[in-house]
């Protein structure tokens, strides 16, 4: 199964930002053996659960007090090192591998019902026949509805082996039985490129949410693609992305960058350097390219944006960066759990490190960047704070800072309109996505033939569909509110969300492009020669 959310963060998606712990990927050659010796340290750890198992007057889970204890191992070292307990291992690790097998839905768990919101696109369930509005009820044989089945329950029931085959019954609205279906499990993909296409003749666009295992072949595929229809203009749109595997930027940076270039070098605390160069295998060298970066925009984000900007390669458009210089490596702890354990630093070609200071401890860490907010940074360039002690110096001569994120080239502000915190709040909640559902499963026929383009083109939400909209909301929830000033912008948010339902994330993109700051920007940019 794949769950596809969208995230339009301002605030709630801060705390994505804030638990990045996807780290990248490097070729240690340091041997664990040795690290795991008896010490008085480890010992006494030791000594103190089996003291608590086998003497203390009440039964514990002392799993979960080993839990808390890495927890706060963890906490104590900086604001990126994590605890991955064995039971959410798995759903990390295939986030971060791209794809899964399954039977390729995106779904509700609807009043107690698994409902499809859409068969994904060459998917074992479209294959199948399957469609929008189905509900799952029946799986192998037993039902798979009701109260006590859980999201994780359905999902562990759908998956499988490769090639092995589901048995489904399935509901389907004006259907006088259940249909059955016979659906061969296969790779799933989840998806990391949200959308690739011209926004004009010789302008292209890809928006990347994370760096995956696939994402460069991701990447790839949809610059190739741009390529052929004759992109020469590429706008990268790295908003929101709180990072993943290091080498995965490595490679999408390479694309852009010319044979021996400094993409970036890593420094752990005996001081090995390793450093990572440009091939001349990159397809887009000779391309002007934008990045679109925001202030949650992290880790990985920041490694691409940093390198095109200290070597004089493109212009970095947005709001300075989260501000993640560090990077962790995965290791097991043995009992099905893990750590991602922060075991250097990474710099920039230039040789500044973006990290935020976390000498005072996490709370201050993420308090700083509350700050951003209160200090009117997210509207005014001039109040982006800077320390003259690290500033640095790209081969042009370009002024560059260190100590914090990275600062854009062309500032642009927050569009007060389409990022506030009303309107984020409830697209995080998701709320918007369930009223859409259910307005459009009332009847599916109305959109039958509607092409994609004339969706993009021609439909309107009208004042009544916001009302209803409004009405949902104030009945299921505390917000309470009127959208007044806001009304268009919630029309588009909806007709988004609609379009996504119906024909997936990237005509989502290029419905909330239509009205987006940054992009409008860059084509100024381009039109006046700047």
């Amino acid at each position: 199964m794949n769950i596809q959310k969208k995230y339009l963060p301002l605030i709630i998606s801060i705390a994505i930002a804030a638990g990045i712990f996807i780290g990248g990927k490097l070729n240690f050659t340091d041997s664990s053996k040795g690290l795991f010796t008896s010490n008085s340290k480890k010992d006494k750890l030791n000594r103190l659960i089996d003291y608590i198992d086998y003497e203390y007057v009440d039964e514990v889970n002392t799993d979960s007090i080993v839990d808390v204890a890495v927890n706060s191992i963890l906490a104590n070292l900086d604001p990126h090192s994590t605890y991955i307990p064995k039971k959410d291992l798995q759903s990390v690790t295939e986030n971060m591998k791209g794809d899964f097998v399954g039977i390729g839905v995106s779904f509700y768990t609807y009043r107690d019902t698994v409902t499809v919101i859409r068969a994904l696109e060459d998917g074992p369930s479209i294959k199948a026949g399957i469609k929008g509005g189905d509900r799952i009820v029946v799986a192998n044989g037993e039902p798979i509805y009701g109260k006590n089945w859980t999201n994780e329950a359905v999902v562990n029931k759908l998956k499988g082996e490769a090639n092995t085959k589901v048995n489904l019954k399935v509901y389907r609205r004006g259907e006088p039985k259940l249909l059955e279906f016979k659906v061969k499990r296969s790779e799933v993909p989840i998806k990391s490129i949200d959308a690739a296409y011209m926004l004009t003749t010789d302008l292209g666009y890809i928006k990347i949410n994370r760096f995956a295992e696939s994402t460069y072949k991701e990447f790839k595929n949809g610059l190739d693609k741009l390529q052929e229809e004759g992109v020469t203009k590429l706008v990268l749109d790295l908003r929101d992305n709180p990072g993943g595997f290091l080498g995965i930027a490595e490679q999408i940076a390479d694309e852009f960058l010319g044979k021996g270039k400094l993409i970036l070098f890593t420094k752990n605390k005996k001081g090995n350097v390793q450093k990572s160069f440009a091939t001349s295998r990159g397809s887009f060298e000779n391309g002007e390219v934008f990045v679109l970066i925001n202030e949650n925009s992290a880790s990985a984000s920041e490694i691409i944006a940093g390198a095109l900007q200290d070597n004089d390669k493109g212009t970095i458009v947005g709001r300075r960066s989260y501000g993640k210089g560090l990077v962790q490596r995965e290791m097991s702890l043995g009992d099905g759990s893990a750590i991602r354990l922060t075991v250097s630093r990474y710099y920039t070609p230039t040789g500044r490190s973006i990290q935020r200071s976390y000498k005072n401890g996490n709370k201050d860490y993420y308090h700083e960047y509350f700050e951003r907010i209160d200090n009117g940074e997210l509207s005014s360039a001039s109040k982006i704070k800077v320390a003259d002690s690290l500033k640095f110096t790209t081969p042009k001569g370009k002024t560059v800072y260190g100590g914090g994120g990275i600062i854009p080239d062309v500032f642009v502000p927050i569009n007060n309109k389409m990022e506030n915190e009303t309107i984020n709040r409830i697209m995080a909640s998701g709320i918007m996505s369930y009223f859409v559902f259910e307005d459009l499963d009332s009847d599916r026929s109305i959109y039958k033939d509607v092409k994609q383009e004339d969706f993009i083109n021609n439909f309107k939400v009208s004042d009544a569909f916001l009302s209803r909209f409004e009405e949902y909301l104030n009945e299921r929830t505390r917000f309470k509110i009127t959208f007044l000033a806001y009304n268009d912008e919630v029309k588009l948010y909806i007709k988004a969300t609609l379009a996504e339902q119906l024909y997936g994330s990237e005509v989502y993109e290029k419905i909330i492009n239509s009205n987006d700051v940054m992009l409008d920007k860059i084509k100024q940019i381009i039109q006046e020669g700047i």
